[in-house]
């Protein structure tokens, strides 16, 4: 099928032309042919001199207006293609994981920009944040009920990147019916997420090695996870032999999830999970005179976009300076980033800030990032988004 071209201005093409999955809107010709197609519609992306860069999906309304599918010019971006490619993604996931719980498709670095499937056994938990995954949805849902036969699949298109894209905001079930939370088994245990009103797509599976790094390091101590969601470290490092674990977030539907894989794993007596702000909590503890073994601090994001960057920053040195005053002499602090804009860099110094703010030092043991079932593109080191630092204060 003949697609609609989509031109690049004069010397704006060399960019996209090597490799980078993204054209922005300064870099295109925005004529009126561009402007009267479709938001989300899969044209042919074409440099001045006519040399092919990519097929993909085009949004003349957005900054990021041309997304990159394959660079094959008779690409057909249709359900077989797009089946080949949620293979492959398949493929990499059953090579890196035993079980089948997992990030299934991570967007561009699967070569699906916008498009997020999170596995759950049978149920998938999907995002379409741009306009060109949106058109492509029905194909989508075709090729995943060939190559998976999900029981459930839940459309959880709530992500603020949507608003930028034009589309609406909602949460719906599409096949079958979820009825209450659903298992997650990682790390020897199982935990439960909810797929319809939990955050994001229900469940982290960023996090799945470091919850394993950091409990290595937890047996016979005395743990806090701080922003502890549904329990993801704290229970782990109860599994693996902590002393006692205090889980605080301010989510009471996500602290009664870590109670019910508590009492599952007979982890309870371990256990307490407390609501609360996490800032209000440190101060409270620090006004105690109580301090811990292993602190855990993995906040939601600070920086949800450049203008944040400033009161993230804060956020993040206010956040490593109160943890550290209650981390024990010689004890362990893990703290996290999962802010896109806030880089590798930045964080460290801000959390090093922090440190120096309590008057404690610290030793940088591990420097960590997502777990492999989140890929990076190699030309979007933004995408590498989460971050985290394990010290010795």
């Amino acid at each position: 099928m003949k697609l609609p071209i989509v031109r690049l201005q004069a010397g704006r093409h060399k960019r996209a032309a090597s490799g980078h999955p993204w054209i922005y809107s300064n870099e295109i010709v925005m004529d009126s042919a561009a402007k009267t197609l479709e938001p989300g519609a899969i044209v042919a992306f074409r440099a001045h001199d006519n040399q092919f860069i990519g097929v993909g999906s085009f949004n003349h309304r957005t900054l990021i207006a041309g997304r990159i599918f394959a660079r094959e010019p008779l690409a057909a971006i249709d359900k077989e293609w797009l089946f080949g490619r949620l293979k492959n993604a398949l493929n990499l996931r059953e090579k890196l994981l035993d079980e089948p719980f997992y990030r299934l498709v991570h967007a561009e670095a699967d070569n699906l920009p916008g498009l997020i499937i999170d596995r759950f056994g049978r149920h998938l938990s999907i995002q379409l944040n741009t306009a060109g995954m949106e058109k492509l949805w029905p194909q989508i849902e075709e090729a995943l009920t060939e190559l998976l036969q999900p029981v459930s699949l839940i459309l959880h298109n709530d992500s603020a990147a949507r608003k930028i894209e034009g589309l609406d905001s909602y949460i719906k079930v599409l096949r079958g019916g979820v009825e209450g939370p659903v298992e997650v088994h990682q790390n020897g245990l199982t935990y439960f997420a909810d797929l319809i009103g939990g955050q994001k797509t229900g469940w982290y599976f960023d996090q799945r090695d470091n919850h394993a790094l950091v409990a290595r390091h937890a047996k016979g101590k005395q743990v806090i996870d701080l922003y502890c969601h549904s329990g993801g470290f704290g229970l782990l490092a109860a599994k693996m032999g902590a002393k006692s674990v205090i889980g605080v977030d301010s989510s009471q539907p996500a602290l009664e999830l870590a109670k019910r894989a508590a009492a599952g794993a007979q982890l309870s007596a371990k256990g307490e999970w407390r609501r609360a702000d996490v800032f209000e909590e440190l101060e409270r503890l620090i006004k105690t005179d109580t301090h811990f073994e292993v602190v855990i601090a993995d906040p939601p994001p600070f920086v949800k976009s450049r203008k944040d960057l400033a009161s993230g920053a804060r956020g993040y040195r206010k956040l490593a300076r109160l943890a550290a005053q209650v981390t024990k002499p010689e004890g362990l602090l893990f703290i996290a980033s999962c802010s896109h804009n806030m880089s590798l860099e930045s964080f460290t110094e801000e959390v090093a800030h922090g440190l120096s703010e309590a008057r404690r030092a610290g030793k940088i043991l591990h420097t960590v990032f997502a777990a492999p079932d989140h890929p990076v593109h190699p030309h979007l080191p933004e995408s590498a988004y989460l971050k985290g630092l394990l010290l010795q204060v």
